[in-house]
C-alpha cells in the first residue's frame, strides 16, 4: 500500500497493490475506522524486537572513543542537542547515512535530503533556505567535506543576510560515498576519490563567522553546544577516521567478495581498512 498526495508517484519505486492519494495524516484518520484489530502480534513484536536491537547497535557505534574520532561519534552527540523544532538539511553520500541513522525525529522536527542519488552540495543550500523561511528555528546542515566544498562561497550568504545556520561538516578528506561503492560494488580499488585538505574552521573564520574544530570523541558534544549556542552563522569541522565504512544492516555475500577483492587488487590504504572493519565487526559481534 502506498500514500501519496501526487498520484504519478504511486508505484514508482516499488510494485503497489494499493494505491491512496491524498494527504498521509487525513488518509490515515479515514482508514483507522475501517480496520480490523489484529490479535496475531507476532509480526508487531518481531519488528519492535529488530528495532530494539538496532537502536542498542546504533547507541554503540556513536558513543566510541578511539581516535580517529568515528564520524557515527558526530552525529549522535548532535543529535542529544537539537531542539524538538529543528530543521535538519543533509547532503547524499555517506553523510546522510551517519545523520539518518543517529539523528532521532521528534517533536515538529523537519528533515531535508535530495531524493536522488549522488547529489552532492544540497545540504547547505537547503539550509539557508529553510533558515530563510522559519526565522527564529533552530537550522543545521549536516555535510560532508566534499559536498561542502562545492558550494563553499554560500558561507559568505549565511553572513551577509545573518542566517542563522549551523553548518557541522564531516571531514575524512574523502568522497566517501564513491570510494566504498567502488570498493562494495565493483570489486575496485578505490581510485581518485581523495580530497584536497582544507582548514573549514579558518575558511568560516575568513567569511565572517565563528569556526569550530573537533578531532577527540571526548569533547565533540561540548563543541557542538558551543557552536549551536553561538547566535548567527557558525561552522564545526568534525575530523573523522576517513576509513570507517557505512556499514549496511545485512552484508551480502557479493558485497564481502567484492570488498575482499578491492583489497586484494591494492586499494590504498588498504591495512587501515581492513583492520578498521574487523575492528568493528569485532566489536559488534562482542
Amino acid at each position: 500500500m502506498q500514500i501519496d498526495i501526487d498520484p504519478k508517484r504511486i508505484g514508482l519505486r516499488y510494485p503497489v497493490g494499493a494505491g491512496l492519494i491524498g494527504d498521509t495524516a487525513r488518509v490515515l484518520q479515514a482508514l483507522l475506522p475501517r480496520l480490523d484489530y489484529g490479535k496475531d502480534r507476532s509480526f508487531l513484536e518481531q519488528a519492535q524486537a529488530g528495532m530494539k536491537e538496532w537502536n542498542e547497535l546504533m547507541h554503540e557505534r556513536g558513543t566510541r572513543q578511539e581516535k580517529p574520532m568515528k564520524p557515527q561519534v558526530v552525529a549522535h552527540e548532535l543529535n542529544k542537542l537539537v531542539s524538538d523544532d529543528a530543521i535538519v538539511a543533509t547532503d547524499s553520500g555517506t553523510i546522510t547515512t551517519w545523520i539518518a541513522r543517529h539523528l532521532v525525529m521528534r517533536g515538529h522536527m523537519l528533515f531535508s535530503c535530495s531524493g536522488n542519488l549522488a547529489t552532492m552540495a544540497c545540504g547547505l543550500p537547503y539550509a539557508i533556505a529553510a533558515a530563510v523561511a522559519y526565522p527564529g528555528r533552530q537550522v543545521i546542515a549536516f555535510v560532508g567535506d566534499g559536498g561542502l566544498t562545492m558550494l563553499l562561497g554560500e558561507l559568505a550568504t549565511c553572513v551577509k543576510y545573518d542566517l542563522d545556520v549551523k553548518v557541522i561538516v564531516i571531514k575524512n578528506n574523502s568522497l566517501g560515498q564513491i570510494k566504498w561503492e567502488q570498493m562494495v560494488f565493483l570489486g575496485n580499488p578505490e581510485y581518485v576519490c581523495d580530497l584536497q585538505p582544507i582548514d573549514f574552521a579558518a575558511v568560516a573564520r575568513g567569511f565572517g563567522m565563528e569556526g569550530f574544530s573537533v578531532e577527540d570523541p571526548a569533547r565533540c558534544g561540548e563543541v557542538l553546544r558551543r557552536a549551536l549556542a553561538t547566535p548567527g552563522p557558525a561552522l564545526v569541522e568534525a575530523v573523522v577516521d576517513p576509513h570507517e565504512p557505512p556499514m549496511p544492516p545485512k552484508v551480502t555475500v557479493k558485497q564481502a567478495a567484492h570488498f575482499a577483492e578491492s583489497l586484494a587488487r591494492g586499494t590504498p590504504a588498504r591495512g587501515k581498512i581492513a583492520l578498521t572493519v574487523a575492528s568493528d565487526t569485532v566489536r559488534e559481534i562482542i
